[in-house]
């Protein structure tokens, strides 16, 4: 009878996700109830605060930057500006500071209330868009009936779970993910891509690349001009590539423990079989990058001497700060969650994108639909939007560790976190560490990438580069706009925080991957002829593989 209630309730709080968005009810009135209680017993504070002077539009918090374009300063469209941003920045001064309030609380509250400002800016209807009625007057309405058109086409995609207009033009193994190279080794979690050389000669030590599976591997394999993978395959680099499978329903009961082995311990195993008695630099990228953290203390306590550098790409080990994404994880968020994934066996590909979007919902939901539907402009498809937009899915079990043991519970950091039923500690990690963060990053703060220096006195060279979670690993060299900051610390060597980072660290102009490829180059042996496609491992097909092309 028990299990019948349980499944009652998950099927209830399946039907309630899709009502609201996948955010909990129940922690969204906690954190409503939590504020308007404080605040009603404080009229004081609230007269003070409504009664204040402001600051002028365009300085205020609720500024939307749209509304900085010249067309605005027109009458009646600078008064639509000022009456949005006098109102919004209110509202945000009312939320704030409210004494007494659980700062997860209040973070949540201004959250929902910049969702609603967001969605109701004077930037995103006919009427009081100024550029929008340019447009029209000038085409005769014929931006509307485009974007019309525009909407029906992407509904149409969208019922039928096609990707959006224009991802068609980067398939992967044609467009993207093509660099030459073999699967060697294929299992029911990955398959491993070892990469054909392209020079006479190698690096002794070869790189082992293990993205997230939140997102496909082939981000750091895109096009050949910013392929990460082929740039340092053609400097001399023997690489390997992790490649997730894309889960289902059957695959719910896969938890972090099953992409450790079946992952990485099962990548390293077939590696040492190609290059035996060889050491591997591990380069991890977002939750790639925690897993081969986590792996590599695993290796250390245990004193498996395989690695011979760790390297992590917009990586957070300490979850204390873990950014936007903490408004999406508190127990009764996950609970709800579980109840959720429990029931269709993981969070889809939709969910987290809807997850994502809503952190950044002006610039990833509200400028794009101005644009495609009233402006009637199709934004031009690129290959890392067509990327973005080929998603996988979550297994059950693992996102509800990874999100309670790590986020919630920060159990990493704190030293408690189990591998092979026995606790790890980052500090045991001993080979040089190559840590980057990205400047604009949402997902995973460079700040909170910055703590691994408190959790780690391993040699660390610390990188700041321009750019967001997935555009600043994309800066090859020539690309427009990039820079970067460098600060190396020894091992042992006193710790510098962020802020002094900032002000001891070198700027540098440019990509930051030819500084990696050198910092790589000088914990390598010398050169050597290439290792033969898979050794003694039988060759399963080209890259990249089948697992990259299910949907």
């Amino acid at each position: 009878m028990t299990q019948d209630h349980n499944d009652l309730d998950r099927t209830l709080h399946a039907a309630w996700s899709r009502l609201v968005g996948g955010m909990s009810p129940a922690a969204q009135m906690l954190a409503w109830s939590d504020w308007a209680i404080h605040f009603a017993t404080q009229p004081g504070r609230s007269t003070g605060v409504a009664l204040r002077r402001l600051p002028p539009p365009g300085q205020l918090s609720a500024h939307d930057p749209r509304l900085g374009a010249d067309d605005w300063a027109s009458w009646p469209f600078g008064m639509y500006r000022e009456a949005f941003e006098t109102t919004g920045r209110r509202l945000l001064d009312l939320l704030h500071g409210v004494p007494g309030v659980d700062r997860h609380h209040e973070q949540l509250v201004s959250f929902m209330a910049r969702q609603w400002l967001e969605m109701v800016s004077p930037a995103n209807t006919l009427a009081t868009n100024p550029q929008v009625l340019q447009k029209t007057a000038t085409t005769g309405g014929a931006n509307l009936l485009r974007g019309g058109v525009h909407w029906l086409e992407d509904l149409g995609r969208g019922a039928l779970g096609q990707p959006p207009v224009g991802a068609e033009a980067f398939r992967p193994g044609h467009e993207v993910a093509v660099t030459p190279g073999k699967v060697i080794l294929r299992n029911g979690l990955i398959e491993l891509i070892q990469y054909a050389p392209t020079t006479p000669t190698v690096y002794a030590e070869p790189v082992l690349v293990v993205s997230a599976w939140i997102m496909k591997y082939y981000v750091l394999d895109l096009s050949p001009h910013n392929s990460l993978i082929r740039y340092l395959v053609d400097r001399g680099h023997t690489v390997f590539a992790i490649s997730w499978k894309n889960p289902d329903a059957s695959d719910a009961q896969l938890g972090m423990t099953d992409y450790l082995q079946l992952g990485i311990r099962a990548s390293l195993d077939a590696i040492e079989t190609v290059l035996p008695e060889r050491r591997v630099h591990a380069l991890g990228y977002c939750l790639g990058g925690t897993l081969m953290a986590i792996a590599a203390a695993a290796m250390a306590r245990d004193r498996d001497d395989r690695l011979a550098s760790l390297t992590l790409l917009a990586a957070q080990t300490d979850f204390t700060e873990p950014g936007d994404i903490s408004l999406f994880i508190d127990e009764s968020q996950l609970a709800f969650l579980e109840d959720v994934m429990s029931q269709q066996g993981f969070l889809n590909a939709a969910q987290m994108a809807a997850a994502f979007q809503a952190l950044r919902a002006g610039e990833l939901l509200w400028t794009p639909m101005v644009r495609n539907y009233l402006l009637g402009e199709r934004i031009p498809m690129t290959d890392l939007m067509a990327w973005n937009a080929d998603g996988t899915r979550m297994p059950y079990r693992m996102h509800a560790d990874y999100l309670r043991s790590l986020f919630l519970e920060n159990s990493l950091a704190e030293g408690h976190y189990l591998v092979d039923e026995k606790p790890v500690s980052l500090n045991d990690i001993d080979t040089p560490v190559f840590l980057l963060g990205t400047r604009t990053d949402h997902v995973a703060p460079w700040r909170s990438v910055y703590k691994f220096n408190l959790l780690c006195d391993a040699d660390v060279s610390f990188v700041l580069t321009s750019g967001g979670h997935n555009a600043g690993i994309l800066s090859e060299p020539g690309h427009a706009h990039r820079s970067h900051r460098v600060l190396h610390r020894k091992r042992n060597s006193a710790y510098v925080s962020p802020d002094d980072f900032l002000e001891v660290s070198t700027e540098v102009e440019g990509s930051w991957w030819p500084g990696f490829q050198h910092w790589l180059t000088s914990h390598s042996g010398p050169r050597r002829r290439p290792p033969a496609m898979g050794g003694r491992l039988p060759l399963l097909c080209d890259a990249p593989g089948t697992y990259v092309m299910a949907r």
